[in-house]
């Protein structure tokens, strides 16, 4: 059987069988992107969030915990941990006070200002260039690739909606017999 006609089955399979078992109670026509999340700048009068911590030289990065933060400082102020006597013992306490230490490196170590406190919340977004025409493959996507998002990157149903040409090729995907298609000379026909 041709690999193509073969290929068109097992799709059709798939989003029949999705469209019975695992829709996530979206509408036809779907489809699936990606969701993940990152974090945003927030406003601390309307927003639920939290205060984020970064140092921004030109390369980014944030803190999220006291073992992050002392790594950083370690390996990027190595001359400041030799001389201060104090943040060595910051650095070295047992309790792993992120906001004592913070606000030290804020007080002694800030002068360029590349250390920064933002409040902030986390959002979550549609990741763009992602679409799939089943949650199969969309979850085989987000496995293969998960170096490419956060930790609470998922699948996503959305409905294609007033989208009537997309509904047209879905009903055509889920309900044609694709056992009647027979290929001649390169091309493919239709027996009926």
């Amino acid at each position: 059987m041709n690999a193509d006609i073969q290929f068109l089955k097992d799709l059709q399979q798939q989003m029949q069988w999705e469209d019975e078992n695992d829709y996530d109670s979206q509408a036809s026509p779907r489809f699936w992107v990606i969701m993940d999340s990152r974090v945003v700048p927030a406003n601390e009068d309307y927003d639920n969030g939290f205060d984020a911590h970064f140092h921004n030289d030109g390369d980014h990065t944030e803190f999220c915990n006291f073992d992050e933060l002392k790594e950083f400082i370690e390996e990027y102020y190595s001359d400041e941990v030799e001389s201060e006597e104090y943040l060595q013992e910051l650095l070295n306490d047992e309790t792993k006070d992120f906001d004592t230490l913070w606000t030290y490196i804020e007080n002694n170590m800030n002068d360029d200002g590349f250390f920064s406190k933002v409040f902030s919340k986390r959002e979550e977004f549609i990741v763009q260039s992602t679409m799939f025409l089943t949650k199969e493959e969309a979850k085989s996507h987000l496995e293969l690739n998960h170096y490419h998002y956060t930790k609470t990157a998922h699948t996503y149903a959305m409905t294609a909606w007033r989208a009537p040409k997309v509904e047209r090729l879905l009903n055509i995907l889920m309900s044609f017999d694709w056992d009647s298609v027979q290929l001649k000379e390169g091309v493919l026909n239709d027996k009926s």
